[in-house]
């Protein structure tokens, strides 16, 4: 019940933060549609202007704060016309709709969960590779911390472009890019929890005249679950950026990525936050998923209650 209360609380906190740096923002939009429109609008004084800017603004013409929250196209929307979109394109739109948030949704989390299942397997390959090859660990490792370097921005138009010029289209080249990002995650924690039995725990298997393979298949392996478990839910929030982020530089039509290019190009900033959130709470869903399953899978192993 107290997480509840303190989750609940931040949240609240974050809503007024939210509400009260909507003022300054569209302040000047607000004024302007006034002027406009005829309204008597008090201009900023100098010494407001210099000392205070934006919320000299505010502080002369405090009867225009109502409307900052109202805009039809502010620089920072309110939560309430967040919320209010997120409705309309998920609950009053059908699913095959292009304006469906939930249909958009779809096109992404299918590239993510294809490019999830990539970047994982390869990630566990490798790791399995580094553990047991000296060789791998010294040239594999290395490169592979240096490939998250690069920045994803970048790299995603050169991955496209090269996988368009041999005539793969479509969902791969999103899946691909969203691999890149899932399997860092997966090789650092797989590494981590293989090599996390001690000891002791070795040259007791030894003493069984347990083999390699035994050794991996019984101790190894089972203790490197929670490592990834833990590094999976990294790597599937990875991988829905790196979908989001494939979608681009194609100029897509459909995913989530596609309403923030629709947004960006129109001005549209509800329609962005909107699907900003959407994205959030996709990612927090498939990490809640991921930690059902774990919870599932250390039980049934024993390793927890």
């Amino acid at each position: 019940m107290k997480q509840i209360v303190a989750v609940l609380t931040v949240i609240a906190a974050l809503v007024v933060f939210w509400y009260v740096a909507c003022i300054p923002m569209n302040i000047k939009g607000v004024l302007t549609e006034q002027e406009r429109a005829g309204a008597e609008v008090q201009p900023p004084s100098a010494k407001d202007r210099r000392d205070m800017g934006e919320f000299g603004l505010v502080l002369n013409n405090s009867f225009a704060i109502p409307a900052t929250w109202e805009q039809d196209r502010p620089r920072l929307p309110a939560p309430h016309q967040v919320a209010v979109e997120l409705w309309e394109t998920t609950v009053l739109k059908k699913i095959t709709s292009k304006r469906s948030l939930i249909y958009h949704g779809w096109v992404t989390l299918s590239a993510t969960m294809l490019g999830f299942a990539i970047g994982t397997g390869l990630g566990i390959l490798l790791a399995v590779g580094i553990v047991h090859s000296r060789v791998m660990d010294l040239s594999v490792m290395p490169w592979a911390i240096v490939s998250q370097t690069i920045p994803i921005i970048a790299l995603a138009p050169m991955i496209i472009v090269v996988l368009y010029s041999v005539g793969i289209q479509g969902i791969i080249p999103k899946a691909i890019i969203s691999a890149y990002l899932s399997f860092f995650p997966v090789v650092v924690g797989m590494v981590k929890g293989l090599r996390s039995p001690d000891a002791m725990q070795l040259d007791l298997l030894r003493t069984y005249s347990a083999s390699r393979s035994q050794g991996f298949w019984k101790l190894q392996l089972p203790a490197s679950m929670p490592y990834l478990f833990t590094s999976l839910k990294i790597g599937i929030a990875a991988s829905l950026v790196g979908a989001i982020v494939g979608e681009l530089p194609t100029g897509a039509v459909a995913g989530l990525g596609a309403r923030l290019l629709a947004g960006s190009y129109y001005g549209q900033t509800v329609q962005i936050w909107s699907a900003l959130f959407a994205a959030a709470i996709l990612a927090a869903c498939l990490v809640g998923l991921l930690g059902v399953v774990e919870r599932a899978v250390l039980k049934r192993m024993g390793m927890a209650q």
